[in-house]
């Protein structure tokens, strides 16, 4: 059955992609995001693409109004804008600490609050939310983005016990190492606030792990997460969690099955271990 979508981050990466295949697989598709001249392959393609700033409370409280007034209903939200802030706790501002948190929670929090009470009337909806591997576990220099994941995974098993009286679905995305924008602006912000710091040493060792992960066999194009999350949409019982792309399922079970200091010490031996490459690469 055809469902009304609502999307947010969807100018590139795994929101495009998933508007894509949101659209071949017969949906109505309604894509957000804050650069919208390079949605227009996809408005071409038949999503009705418009501005969405998701820390903007009025750009989204008339986003959804005008969806409910068109389209009568939003069937499914799928909170995908966000990123990745990073550099020591020490040097990353506090306002900027607050954005990570007004784009990767507080955003998606309030559209969820918009979109709810149609959902309710109507006893049905689902919400998936685009979290991460890092939901699960930290990571150096991290803490402000990781502290977001782990406040995503917390409010959506919270959520969805709240919703199962009214019918509505809660689910979660879990990617891991994704070909996107994501890693290298990820990088930029940390070298910003820590990478000339009491910090040096650590950081450049941090970045170019990062780097190396964008290398290699392991991570996966977008297409593989947008295919999880139409999966999700058209699930008649979706899962409450999908773990995803690039070595996203074999991470997650070391970091279950091994000790916190185990899995501290895995991290460093793979940051001396991606200094060696670039050096030896050099």
């Amino acid at each position: 059955m055809a469902k009304t979508v609502l999307i947010t981050g969807a100018s590139s990466g795994i929101g495009e992609e998933a508007v894509k295949g949101l659209l071949a697989a017969g949906h109505t598709v309604y894509a957000g995001a804050r650069r919208v001249d390079r949605m227009q392959p996809l408005a071409d393609a038949g999503a009705r693409v418009f501005s969405l700033d998701v820390t903007d409370d009025d750009a989204m409280t008339i986003a959804v109004k005008t969806i409910l007034q068109e389209a009568g209903h939003i069937d499914v939200l799928i909170n995908n804008a966000g990123y990745g802030s990073y550099g020591a706790l020490e040097d990353v501002p506090l306002d900027e600490a607050r954005r990570q948190f007004d784009v990767n929670i507080f955003g998606l929090a309030r559209l969820i609050q918009l979109v709810l009470p149609g959902m309710r009337e109507h006893r049905s909806g689902r919400i998936v939310n685009v979290s991460s591997i890092g939901g699960e576990f930290g990571e150096p220099f991290g803490s402000w983005y990781h502290a977001t994941k782990f406040a995503l995974e917390g409010l959506s098993d919270s959520l969805r016990m709240e919703l199962h009286p009214f019918g509505i679905d809660v689910v979660v995305i879990q990617p891991g190492a994704i070909l996107t924008e994501w890693n290298s602006i990820a990088r930029d912000g940390l070298m910003k606030y820590s990478g000339n710091g009491a910090y040096r040493d650590g950081v450049r060792s941090h970045i170019k792990m990062m780097a190396s992960a964008d290398q290699g066999p392991m991570p996966s194009p977008p297409s593989v997460v947008a295919r999880t999350i139409v999966k999700a949409v058209e699930a008649r019982k979706p899962k409450t969690r999908y773990v995803t792309g690039g070595g996203a399922k074999s991470i997650l079970f070391l970091r279950r099955i091994l000790s916190d200091r185990y899995f501290d010490a895995i991290m460093r031996v793979a940051e001396r271990q991606a200094t060696k490459s670039a050096a030896f690469g050099a």
